[in-house]
């Protein structure tokens, strides 16, 4: 199980996200202020997934209505999606392949190409 509270550092600032929910194989960690939400969840069926997600919460103007305020959310996730049982593939490999997708995300402006929708 991960440290309680986590931190996730955005823009140099870590925020701390205490454990507010536990289930079978899955956590949530939420900040004081609810505006960050950590989810981390495995299953295993037919395969094995692991997801690892971070919603964003906030309030705006309506874009419609600006007089009216609205509640916004955006998520960033990563799955892994393996073999049961890791059949073929062992942790290591698997985790040089996260790895290899994550610096290649951190690549000089890879993420801003990414959503400017450049494929």
């Amino acid at each position: 199980m991960f440290t309680d509270p986590t931190t996730v550092t955005i823009d140099t600032i870590g925020k701390p996200l205490p454990r507010v929910a536990v289930g079978n194989m899955t956590a949530t960690y939420r900040s004081a202020d609810g505006a960050l939400e950590l989810n981390i969840a495995h299953s295993a069926n037919k395969r094995e997934r692991s997801v690892v997600r971070l919603t964003a919460n906030k309030v705006g103007a309506d874009p419609f209505n600006a007089s009216v305020s609205k509640s916004y959310t955006a998520q960033a996730y990563l799955v892994i999606d393996s073999p049961l049982n890791g059949a073929g593939f062992t942790d290591s490999e698997l985790e040089s392949h996260i790895k290899g997708l994550l610096a290649f995300l951190q690549g000089t402006g890879n993420i801003a190409k990414i959503l400017g929708k450049e494929s």
